[in-house]
C-alpha cells in the first residue's frame, strides 16, 4: 500500500522533524491498537518497522480487514493533512517500532514544502481517503452475504454429481482477506452455512447444496 512517491519522501521528512523535541519514539506487541477510527489525535504515527493490519474493530477484534502495510510507513497521513479523523482502525500484527511526530510540526513542515509539492500532496491525499471511505463502504455489506457471494462466483459444476462446487485453491486466511475479514470469522461463516444446510463439505471442497438460498443470501 506504499506508493513509490510517499517512500521516497519518508526520509527527507523524518531528518527535517527528527530534530524536534515533539517527535518520540516507542515499541509496542503484537495486537496494541495503534489508530481507532472517527477519532482526532495531534500526532502522527510513523511506522518505523514491523507489520500493521489497517481494518475495522468489532468487538474487540478486527474482523474487517483492509490491507496490511510495512515500515517504514506514515499511518493515517492522509487524514493528518486533511484535519479528518482517521478513517480505519490499526492494529499491530507484530511487534513495531514507532515514531511519534507532534501534528502541529507535521502541518508546518509540510506548509513549508514547494506549492507543487503541496498540491500534489494534497490530491494525494483526498484520493487515498476516498479509496478509502469507498473499501469502507463496502464492508457495510455484510460479511454473511459477500461470502455466500463469493462462493457462488467461484463456483464449478461437478461433471460427476452435477452439483456446484467450490474447490478452495488458497489457504483461508487468503480467502479472508480478499473479503475483508478475518480468518476466524470466515471459519465461523462457513460453520453456519454448513448447520443451514446451505454448503456440505470440508477441507479444500465445499458442494453448494442450496444454490439459490446462497444468491438470496448474497443479494444476487
Amino acid at each position: 500500500m506504499r506508493s513509490a512517491a510517499a517512500s521516497g519522501t519518508v526520509r527527507p521528512m523524518l531528518q527535517a522533524l527528527s530534530s524536534l523535541s515533539t517527535v518520540s519514539s516507542g515499541h509496542l506487541a503484537p495486537g496494541a491498537v495503534l489508530l481507532r477510527r472517527g477519532e482526532c489525535t495531534d500526532q502522527v504515527l510513523h511506522l518505523e518497522r514491523g507489520r500493521v493490519v489497517l481494518g475495522l474493530l468489532d468487538q474487540g477484534g478486527l474482523h474487517h480487514q483492509l490491507g496490511v502495510v510495512e515500515g517504514p510507513f506514515w499511518l493515517e497521513a492522509a487524514s493528518a493533512l486533511l484535519g479528518l479523523p482517521h478513517a480505519v482502525d490499526a492494529v499491530a500484527e507484530t511487534e513495531v517500532g514507532l515514531q511519534s511526530v507532534a501534528l502541529a510540526d507535521f502541518r508546518r513542515h509540510v506548509d513549508g514544502l514547494p506549492e507543487l509539492s503541496r498540491a500534489l500532496l494534497s490530491d494525494l491525499a483526498r484520493g487515498q481517503r476516498q479509496q478509502t471511505e469507498m473499501a469502507i463502504s463496502r464492508l457495510a455489506k455484510d460479511a454473511d452475504a459477500r461470502c455466500a457471494q463469493w462462493l457462488i462466483q467461484h463456483a464449478e459444476r461437478d461433471p460427476a454429481s452435477d452439483r456446484l462446487q467450490v474447490q478452495l485453491h488458497e489457504r483461508k486466511r487468503s480467502i479472508a482477506a480478499q473479503l475483508g475479514i478475518a480468518p476466524e470469522t470466515l471459519s465461523r461463516i462457513l460453520r453456519q452455512l454448513r448447520e443451514r444446510e446451505l454448503i456440505s463439505g470440508r477441507g479444500r471442497v465445499l458442494q453448494l447444496t442450496n444454490p439459490e438460498a446462497l444468491r438470496a443470501l448474497a443479494g444476487a
